[in-house]
């Protein structure tokens, strides 16, 4: 019989759904766990490009020194929620799947003030890592086909530079960004200012979307999993790029036409 495979997010998903009570929703894009409605766990994947597999666990006081200290290999101090002492555990190490039941535990009677919580019943601990198009759907194949479409396009452009913005290709225009490249929860997409009325007329295609945060400033976002061509998304480019360029930068596009 062929061995199932069966990933760190597999794993991670069994664990704590498996205690008793345990519900899973998303913010902000990653998996959140919950007992009694109180977070106890964010599932976190390559966030804003920082290459971790990991789960953030709210934990008692003095927990996340402890840990931190002890083993610092597989413990850390997260963004954001550090500094509220919750813990880091990075699942992509060598690690033995016990240490990660015993934290998810650990996290769940805290948050549920409840130390009489049975532990997860389902403790299979994963026989392969976090495929790809999960990790960054950017360095998959289809996705370096989308950037090999877009970067040429944005760097032929007067004054130009490509960056980094939260993990992901952007371009921008001197010193403001006018096209970024994302990939999150295996959806590889783009983002351009088009402005207002052309955000209603684009959504006509279902490929096209208002993104959340910059959305509401003109941004549009196109769903680029089944590839891109250089000429649907050339006029995006352009338009995105004369909004922000200066007019130096602008003289010197329209003398090259």
């Amino acid at each position: 019989m062929a061995k199932t495979t069966r990933t760190i997010s597999d794993a991670v998903r069994d664990t704590c759904l498996s205690l008793p009570g345990a519900t899973e929703s998303y913010s902000h894009g990653s998996p959140v766990f919950r007992i009694n409605d109180r977070q106890f766990a964010t599932y976190s994947v390559n966030h804003h490009g920082d290459g971790r597999v990991a789960l953030i666990l709210a934990m008692p006081d003095g927990s996340q020194r402890y840990f931190v200290e002890s083993d610092p290999e597989i413990y850390f101090v997260p963004a954001y929620t550090g500094s509220k002492g919750w813990l880091g555990l990075e699942l992509s190490v060598d690690l033995d799947w016990e240490i990660v039941v015993a934290r998810v535990t650990s996290a769940a009677r805290h948050a549920a003030k409840d130390d009489s919580l049975l532990p997860p019943t389902a403790t299979t601990p994963p026989n392969a890592p976090v495929p790809m198009e999960e990790f960054d759907a950017l360095q998959t194949k289809q996705g370096k086909a989308v950037l090999d479409v877009v970067r040429p396009l944005c760097l032929a452009l007067p004054e130009t530079s490509e960056t980094s913005q939260w993990g992901n290709p952007a371009w921008k225009a001197g010193k403001k960004t006018f096209c970024t490249a994302n990939a999150w929860n295996g959806k590889i997409a783009l983002q351009f200012w088009v402005g207002g009325d052309h955000q209603i007329g684009l959504t006509a295609d279902p490929r096209f979307s208002v993104p959340a945060y910059t959305g509401h400033n003109g941004w549009i976002e196109l769903r680029a999993n089944d590839g891109v061509t250089e000429s649907e998304i050339s006029p995006l480019v352009e338009m995105s790029y004369r909004h922000f360029a200066l007019k130096r930068m602008l003289k010197a596009l329209d003398a090259e036409a």
